[in-house]
């Protein structure tokens, strides 16, 4: 499963955007990327892929010069499961140097419109990482952010990587991504602190976006009820969750603030177990500190869930 995936505008044919691309590309001059650490730093356009992505790159250019970030994908309904690029979307990549992309296979869709743009420069936040295993067609499970240890491990991959093509600022991004590292480190600590000694370890959640939170907390995920977002639960699959969830004596189900909580509060009503908010951070406010707040406020709600 993929919790986000991009898909063309079935109104937009692709030989349509080739030839946007082609317009765009002709038509404008795009600076470079400085290559050389004695080259003076010019202006530098990063495009983000989507939300956790954005807030990364803000914390790691943070008051660098010249540095501007521009997110692509805009969640105009709360979910980005069914984002659909526009020609703005084109136009926007266009005009960037480097392009930040959780990897993973996550961006899977984009990969036609960023192949007409040799010149875009790819840092893949997930590069190296241990990956846990996916379902259905997806070979690996690319929620890595939603755990606080893979969102540092992605901080370090992302800054390591742009100081590489930008080595002229690459002293201010290794300074901003440690600075950043220290205070997600320090929140995991606060995690750790407040939830390793909870008695209550078996959960339920809608889709797959979880697993790497719930590894790093030593949480028990008895079953994930919308492995599809945005599909609804059969009924076959609502009484496999039911029985599941009795005979795990689960207290607690995770519903996502992107999604109705429709299925959840039914399932709830079959089992007793009462419904909460968990949030992966695929949306939010554009701030340096929001993945912080979202994961601090998970945090609350976990201490009463799981009391």
């Amino acid at each position: 499963m993929k919790f986000f995936r991009l898909r063309f505008n079935k109104q937009l044919p692709a030989v349509f955007l080739l030839l946007l691309l082609l317009f765009c590309t002709g038509c404008q001059s795009r600076p470079t990327v400085s290559t050389s650490s004695s080259s003076p730093a010019s202006e530098l356009t990063i495009i983000t892929s989507f939300y956790p992505m954005q807030i990364m790159a803000m914390n790691i250019t943070r008051d660098v010069p010249g540095v501007k970030v521009i997110n692509l994908t805009k969640p105009i309904t709360g979910c980005l499961h069914d984002y659909q690029m526009t020609p703005d979307d084109v136009i926007t990549l266009n005009r960037g140097q480097i392009f930040i992309v959780n990897g993973a296979d996550m961006e899977s869709f984009l990969s036609k419109v960023v192949t007409q743009l040799p010149q875009l420069k790819i840092i893949e936040a997930s590069r190296g990482l241990q990956l846990l295993p996916g379902s259905g067609d997806s070979a690996a499970n690319p929620h890595v952010w939603v755990s606080v240890s893979g969102a540092i491990q992605e901080v370090q991959n992302i800054s390591e990587q742009l100081a590489q093509l930008d080595p002229a600022r690459a002293d201010q991004y290794h300074s901003n991504a440690a600075a950043y590292i220290a205070q997600l480190s320090a929140l995991r600590d606060r995690m750790h602190q407040q939830l390793d000694s909870l008695p209550n370890r078996n959960i339920v959640t809608f889709h797959e976006a979880f697993p790497y939170f719930a590894q790093e907390f030593n949480l028990n995920i008895i079953s994930v009820v919308e492995r599809e977002p945005g599909s609804e639960p059969s009924a076959a699959e609502l009484s496999v969750a039911i029985q599941q969830i009795r005979q795990a004596n689960v207290k607690a189900i995770f519903a996502e603030p992107q999604y109705p909580t429709k299925a959840a509060e039914a399932i709830a009503r079959e089992t007793g177990a009462r419904v909460y908010t968990l949030d992966p951070a695929v949306t939010g406010p554009v701030a340096a500190d929001a993945y912080i707040k979202i994961m601090e406020a998970n945090l609350q709600v976990l201490r009463e869930a799981l009391s």
